[in-house]
């Protein structure tokens, strides 16, 4: 395979209600059937009339910002001063919603393409139509990415070509099966024509030629590439992460999970708060059958589906601060223990023992 990444050149400043099919085939009158072209958000959104007016300066510039951010927003993801990284009502995870204020006036603000693989779709049709070529088309917007310095541009919509290509099944040169790999081509092809376009070159189009030997309809579009939020593994950040934890453990659930508690995990969940609970305060893990089996018999509200039995006990003598500082002991516990994904509930100890309570895991 030959890969070529041509610029589209003299396409000039593009305004709300410029014909880009027009633009590009005009400046690029050299295009191929099988071409794919990487066409900037920026001039797509801009023929599509996505801009808003804004101060130029001051704070009710950052203001107006603000409150387009707002409005562009489906999800905070995470936060750090001034940056925000949201989800786009697309479903994109991007800083500031992908909303733009470079290579526009002063005065506006560029937002991304209303439905970008509807774009795609247009753009890809009306050069058909009108120019009888057959080309793909991606429409590329830059993001940065977790763990990485470094920005690149990637896809938000696509049309004349799927947007993964999918290895799954396919046997490798040593005879294994496939099982997981899916690789975002529309992505690495918005890649490679950032390399030409740059940010201040003012070439909003790429053409790259040799990749595809026909275009083909797909009606799922860069959707596809948008991760389903119940298989984000990441899906906030480092400190929103922590404070949904918290919140949750201020509004813990009473009552044991429906599989048995992992013993070594009850332990984790002891030792992560050994240092934190009041001096002379005991939590002791029963883990001798017999022992907790007469316990069990004897404790108050036992539940059934209770696997493990946790005994809390604080200093001796007690006076009321204390209790109220082994109150504070056993939900840092419970809090533990559901870090651990163990669920908990407090019980009162059977009678005659010397623990003050006991958690029913």
């Amino acid at each position: 395979m030959r890969l070529e990444i041509l610029p589209v050149l003299g396409i000039g400043d593009v305004t709300e209600g410029d014909d880009l099919a027009a633009l590009i085939a005009t400046a690029a009158p050299w295009l191929r059937d099988g071409d794919v072209l990487v066409v900037t958000s920026k001039v797509v959104s801009k023929a599509e009339g996505r801009l808003v007016d804004v101060p130029a300066d001051g704070p009710d510039r950052v203001a107006a910002r603000d409150e387009v951010l707002a409005g562009e927003t489906a999800r905070v993801v995470a936060s750090r001063g001034a940056t925000r990284i949201v989800q786009t009502h697309h479903g994109f995870v991007m800083a500031s919603a992908g909303i733009d204020a470079s290579n526009v006036d002063k005065t506006r603000l560029v937002l991304l393409p209303e439905d970008p693989d509807a774009s795609a779709r247009a753009l890809r049709a009306a050069l058909r139509e009108r120019y009888d070529l057959d080309v793909a088309v991606v429409v590329s917007d830059t993001m940065g990415r977790p763990w990485r310095n470094g920005l690149t541009d990637v896809a938000l919509g696509v049309a004349g070509m799927p947007a993964i290509r999918d290895h799954r099944g396919e046997i490798d040169p040593y005879g294994n099966e496939l099982q997981l790999t899916q690789m975002a081509v529309v992505d690495e092809l918005a890649g490679a024509g950032e390399l030409i376009k740059g940010k201040c070159d003012q070439v909003p189009v790429a053409v790259i030629r040799g990749y595809l030997g026909a275009t083909r309809d797909d009606d799922e579009g860069a959707r596809a590439l948008v991760r389903d939020a119940s298989l984000d593994l990441f899906s906030l950040g480092t400190a929103e992460a922590r404070a949904a934890g918290l919140r949750e453990a201020a509004t813990l659930a009473d009552g044991p999970g429906p599989a048995p508690a992992d013993p070594a995990a009850v332990d984790r969940a002891i030792a992560a708060v050994a240092e934190v609970v009041a001096p002379g305060t005991v939590l002791t893990h029963v883990t001798d059958h017999e022992v907790r089996a007469g316990l069990v018999a004897t404790v108050p509200g036992w539940p059934a589906s209770a696997t493990g039995l946790v005994l809390g006990a604080p200093p001796a003598p007690v006076d009321p601060a204390d209790l109220v500082r082994f109150g504070a002991d056993l939900q840092r516990l419970r809090t533990a223990l559901a870090a651990e994904g163990i669920p908990s509930v407090l019980l009162p100890p059977p009678p005659g023992s010397t623990a003050s309570a006991v958690l029913a895991v």
